[in-house]
């Protein structure tokens, strides 16, 4: 997209309230529709569904293999709408066209955040994601199962190692399903095509657009990179139906000396809370590193806070501590009460500070290696660190997935039925 045309898209998209006027409005037309980004020189398509558009508020439901992801959209002038992209503090702004289309950008409402502003259109009526019917070309092979992905090179500069990744695909078909899990999380659920010996794959859940591109190799390998952006991951996979992670309980420690740990930040209001208050003490502490912004900390949530729901008046408590974009409290009030309502988080969301460099390390120095939010701090009765857990794999995961909730279950229900210190 030419610089001039995108600057204008930004002046009309770019002012969040307008007053909305009823006569002669637009509607977007309820049913499927397809979309695609412009990402540089890459155009990564998505889908959803439109429900009650026909002149009222609509919802747009992202649709990524099984996974769906409401959106509430509201008209902002005749032909204009913003779609608020739950709690990412994103959103798509977007002109209806005369032919029934929408066209627009992605951006940041973070104020003084000039990160990437993400053209788009879409039109109703196509379901397809890279394929249009008629014009499949059929698989070289199916990648259904489980795949080594080794990351090239393989350190960085430093010579640090690049960790492995797994990826899950399911293939019926043109039509592929997949994840991509890494120590810090998962890719969430992606969705694409296999069209001779390449495959494409893309997810739009909230966040920034996903994009894999990918190439079946004559030993039925596969390579490909991961990314939209001009230096994409690059990587080579094998399938292996013994493929996973490594100890996601065996990343993370406490500091040789600490057994314990303690901090105090404020909540929602401002008013200091502290591990060592009264409130905490005797109980199950579950200590979660997150913050708003982070795609995995959502689906973390989306468990958490029902099962604390379950287990609350067992002597168990749970706590949030958020790294937020930006280190203002106000701000950060705003995104984690969006969060807060939406999830129905009923334990205390603490704000830590701003996200990025060692803030984690700077505020919680009894903590050895960080590497990724959210990151998980069970602490027992007595106020001892029992386990920490790096990373979260949602449901898309599958048995990665089970294979946490049962663990997790085992472990609480043990920490929980130890007497009181």
């Amino acid at each position: 997209m030419k610089v001039k045309s995108l600057c204008s898209l930004i002046a009309v998209f770019g002012l969040l309230s307008f007053s909305t006027t009823h006569a002669q409005q637009k509607a977007l037309k309820n049913g499927i529709w397809r979309g695609v980004f412009t990402v540089g020189e890459i155009e990564v398509p998505f889908n959803f569904e439109v429900k009650n558009g026909a002149g009222k508020e609509p919802v747009l439901t992202a649709l990524n293999g099984d996974r769906r992801d409401d959106f509430q959209a509201k008209f902002i002038s005749a032909d204009s709408i913003q779609v608020s992209l739950n709690t990412f503090e994103t959103a798509w702004f977007a002109k209806i066209e005369n032919d029934g289309s929408i066209s627009g950008v992605q951006r940041s409402l973070i104020p003084g955040n000039n990160g990437r502003i993400l053209p788009f259109k879409a039109v109703a009526g196509k379901s397809y994601r890279f394929v249009e019917p008629g014009k499949e070309v059929a698989p070289k092979a199916n990648l259904s199962g489980k795949w080594w992905v080794k990351i090239k090179p393989d350190a960085d500069a430093s010579g640090k190692p690049a960790p492995d990744r797994v990826a899950v695909f399911e293939q019926k078909g043109n039509k592929l399903n997949g994840i991509i899990l890494s120590v810090s999380g998962d890719s969430r659920e992606l969705e694409g095509n296999v069209q001779g010996d390449e495959f494409f794959l893309s997810g739009v859940t909230g966040s920034s657009p996903a994009y894999v591109k990918g190439k079946i190799n004559s030993d039925n390998s596969i390579s490909g990179s991961i990314g939209a952006s001009a230096h994409p991951i690059v990587f080579e996979g094998v399938k292996d139906d013994k493929a996973a992670l490594p100890d996601a309980y065996a990343l993370t420690f406490l500091k040789p000396g600490y057994e314990k740990l303690d901090f105090t930040f404020p909540d929602l209001n401002g008013k200091p809370v502290s591990l060592s208050d009264e409130k905490y003490k005797g109980k199950v502490v579950v200590i979660e590193i997150m913050g708003s912004w982070c795609p995995n900390c959502i689906d973390q949530i989306t468990f958490l806070s029902p099962w604390y729901k379950a287990n609350k008046s067992k002597g168990v408590e749970a706590i949030a501590l958020a790294f937020e974009a930006k280190d203002d409290l106000t701000f950060a009030k705003n995104a984690l009460t969006k969060l807060k309502n939406r999830y129905d988080i009923q334990y205390d969301i603490l704000f830590a500070g701003k996200t990025g460099g060692n803030v984690v390390a700077e505020k919680l120095p009894a903590i050895d290696k960080f590497l990724a939010f959210p990151t998980t701090i069970i602490v027992g009765r007595d106020g001892k660190v029992k386990e920490i857990h790096t990373g979260f794999s949602g449901k898309g995961t599958g048995q990665f997935y089970d294979d946490y909730v049962k663990k997790w279950n085992a472990d609480l229900a043990k920490l929980i039925n130890e007497p009181l210190p």
